[in-house]
C-alpha cells in the first residue's frame, strides 16, 4: 500500500470515526437546512468549509501556526451549536432565495453564512491537524501525507453530506415531516449534543 493510499484511508476513516463524531455532527447540522433542490448553495457552503479546514490543517501540520489543543476541542462543538442556532433562526421565516424570484447563489444575503462556514472550517482544520501530527511522528516529508489525508477528509465529507440529504428526503417523503420540521429536529438534536460536549470541554 502506497503512502498516498495509507493517508487517504486515514483521512477518510478519521472523518467517519464514530468515536470522534463531532465533525459528523457539524456536517449534519450544516446540511440540515438544505434539500437536493438547493444543492448548489450547499456546495458553496461545503466548499467554504473545505477551504477553511484545508488551509488551517496545512498551516498547523507544518507547525506554522500553533493553537492550544484544548481550546480547539472546545471551539469545535461551539461551531456546531452556532450552526444549529442559525438553522433554527432561518426556520422561523423565509430563507434567502426562497421567494418567487430566486436570488443568485452568491447573493450578499447568503455571504455571512458562507463566511461563517469558512471560519468554522479553520477551527475544524486545527482539530484535524492534532490527529495528523500524531500519526506523522517524526516524518519529514509530509507534503504527500498532508495532501492525501486532506483528500480522504473530503471524501468522508461527501459521504456524510450525501447521507444527510438522503435521510432528509426519506424522512420528508415517508413520515409526516416537512423539510422545516426535519431542519428543526436535526438542529435541535445536534445543538443539544454539541452544547453538552462544549460544557465537558471547557478549557478553564
Amino acid at each position: 500500500m502506497t503512502t498516498f493510499t495509507v493517508y487517504l484511508r486515514l483521512g477518510f476513516e478519521h472523518l467517519l470515526d464514530l468515536q470522534g463524531y463531532d465533525h459528523i455532527l457539524f456536517l449534519a447540522a450544516l446540511c440540515a437546512a438544505y434539500t437536493l433542490t438547493r444543492w448548489r448553495e450547499l456546495l458553496v457552503l461545503v466548499t467554504a468549509f473545505t477551504i477553511g479546514h484545508s488551509v488551517s490543517l496545512a498551516l498547523a501540520t507544518l507547525r506554522l501556526v500553533r493553537v492550544d489543543t484544548g481550546l480547539v476541542e472546545f471551539l469545535i462543538p461551539v461551531t456546531i451549536v452556532a450552526t444549529a442556532v442559525v438553522n433554527l433562526i432561518g426556520a422561523r421565516g423565509p430563507r434567502p432565495g426562497d421567494s418567487a424570484v430566486r436570488r443568485p447563489i452568491l447573493h450578499p444575503a447568503r455571504r455571512p453564512r458562507y463566511a461563517a462556514a469558512l471560519v468554522f472550517g479553520i477551527i475544524h482544520g486545527l482539530g484535524f491537524s492534532s490527529f495528523l501530527r500524531l500519526i506523522l511522528g517524526e516524518e519529514r516529508n509530509i507534503f504527500l501525507p498532508l495532501l492525501s489525508f486532506n483528500i480522504g477528509l473530503e471524501l468522508g465529507q461527501i459521504v456524510v453530506a450525501g447521507a444527510v440529504l438522503a435521510l432528509a428526503m426519506a424522512a420528508t417523503r415517508r413520515l409526516p415531516l416537512s423539510q422545516k420540521g426535519w431542519n428543526v429536529a436535526v438542529s435541535v438534536a445536534a445543538g443539544a449534543v454539541a452544547g453538552w460536549m462544549a460544557v465537558q470541554r471547557l478549557p478553564f
